[in-house]
């Protein structure tokens, strides 16, 4: 029999999740945790076979719960269980040590074989996410951000205008908007907001 332990923070998607696992002879649901840190709590107690982990809930994430759970060095692999299939949130998790990445449109069959494939050490992954790993991977990496992007990406931070930096800067707006721009691209976000919290997680703006 296969343990499986559930982490997700909202109790009408453990409470399928459960259905849709207990439905399976081979499986079974051992333990639920609404939290990361609960998470981590749980399976430290319990040592399921196999942890099913939101990514995004409140306080510890589910990236950083999989990342303690995996350092904790148990038996639990730790299977992502998710809504969100971004480049960023992939390479995430699985840097943090998790055995697969899961998208929660799969159905019972795909669910079980994961959880199955998981418990027996391999590596599961959504067919839309592995191709977007996949090219992640294969990209060469982005080139830093130049000084004077890092620059603008601070003013931004500061709520100036593209006008008000260029202004502060001494430079037309049009450049304003060509810094932005290259930065949307090494940081591979679409607009300002993403750009500087991007920035910001990854310690470039000081």
């Amino acid at each position: 029999m296969i343990t499986v332990l559930l982490v997700d923070d909202h109790p009408v998607v453990r409470e399928g999740l459960r259905g849709m696992l207990e439905a399976e002879p081979d499986l079974t649901v051992v333990g639920e945790a609404g939290s990361g840190a609960e998470g981590v709590a749980v399976a430290a107690a319990l040592r399921p076979d196999v942890v099913l982990m939101d990514l995004r809930m409140p306080g510890l994430d589910g990236v950083g719960a999989t990342a303690r759970i995996v350092a904790a060095g148990g038996p639990s692999k730790v299977v992502v269980l998710t809504t969100y299939e971004t480049d960023s949130d992939i390479l995430r998790a699985v840097e943090a040590g998790a055995s697969g990445y899961l998208l929660k449109d799969a159905s019972r069959t795909e669910l079980a074989g994961a959880v199955r494939a998981a418990s027996r050490g391999e590596t599961v992954l959504a067919p839309s996410v592995a191709g977007r790993l996949v090219r992640q991977v294969r990209q060469p990496p982005k080139q830093g951000l130049s000084g004077r992007e890092v620059e603008v990406l601070r003013l931004v931070a500061r709520g100036l205008t593209n006008a008000d930096i260029g202004r502060e800067l001494h430079i037309s707006e049009a450049t304003v908007k060509t810094h932005l721009l290259r930065a949307f691209g090494k940081l591979d976000v679409s607009d300002r907001t993403a750009a500087v919290t991007t920035a910001m997680s990854r310690g470039l703006l000081g």
